[in-house]
Formats: C-alpha cells, structure tokens, sequence
C-alpha cells in the first residue's frame, strides 16, 4: 500500500461541494483517504480572477501506481466538469483541480507526470494544508 497526498482546489460553482465530491471520488476510486486537511480560502495563483479558490491537501492509501493515480484524478476532474487542463502556465477558473503532490519517496520526471510536484513548495495555498496533514513534510 502506497501513501500519497493530492492538492485539491475549485473557484466556480459550490466550492464547498465540489470538495467533499472529489473526496468522495477519490475513496472510491483512488484510495483510502486516511486525513484530510482544513480547507482555506486563497487568491488565484498564476491568472487573474474575480473568483477566489478553496483549497484543501489530503492524504491517501492506494495500491494505484503513480500514473494510474494521475489517470484516475484527470478523470475525476472530467466527471465533475473541467473541461481542460492548464497548458504551458496558462491558468483559468476551474470547478476541480487535482494535483498529485507526492506518492511515497518516489522522485519521477516524465513529460506527463513529475513528483514531487514541481511547484508544490513555490505555492502557499499548497503548503499550508499539506503540512496540517503532514507536518513531517518541510518546506525546502
């Protein structure tokens, strides 16, 4: 069994709903969520909007691999209505984002999936909810 943690985030519609759904998503079928963090209200990062975010880290027990985790998330946020992945730091409002932070002590750079996060220590609204989470984990 595997340990990894996901960032999520919404800024459009019931934010507070399209959390618990992607929670409720990712137990069915990502894992066992085992914790989850507080939730905080944070700007956009990245694009201007009038929509500020929610945001939230929890961990997870899988026995998916790294890309099936990634795989089952893109699908996931497809099933709550994103329609489109950002490209090349282009940001845009978003109902659902599910980012793969960490998976166990595995450091993996593909052109589809890199872990660590690249950005997850760069980003505030990332950090402070993984680390309620996993206070182990150190900003570096």
């Amino acid at each position: 069994m595997a340990t990894l943690y996901l960032s999520l985030g919404t800024n459009l519609g019931d934010r507070r709903s399209n959390l618990e759904t992607a929670i409720t998503h990712i137990a069915r079928e990502v894992g066992t969520v085992v914790s989850a963090s507080d939730v905080i209200e944070t700007e956009p990062w990245g694009f201007d909007s009038s929509n500020s975010f929610l945001n939230m880290a929890v961990k997870v027990e899988t026995e998916l691999q790294p890309l099936e985790v990634l795989h089952a998330t893109q699908q996931i946020e497809r099933q709550l209505g994103r329609s489109e992945k950002s490209v090349n730091g282009q940001y845009k409002d978003r109902v659902i984002d599910i980012d793969l932070l960490l998976y166990d002590d595995i450091v993996m750079n593909t052109p589809e999936l890199t872990i660590p996060h690249p950005l997850m220590y760069q980003r505030d609204f990332v950090m402070k909810p993984l680390l309620q989470i996993a206070p182990e984990l150190k900003k570096s």
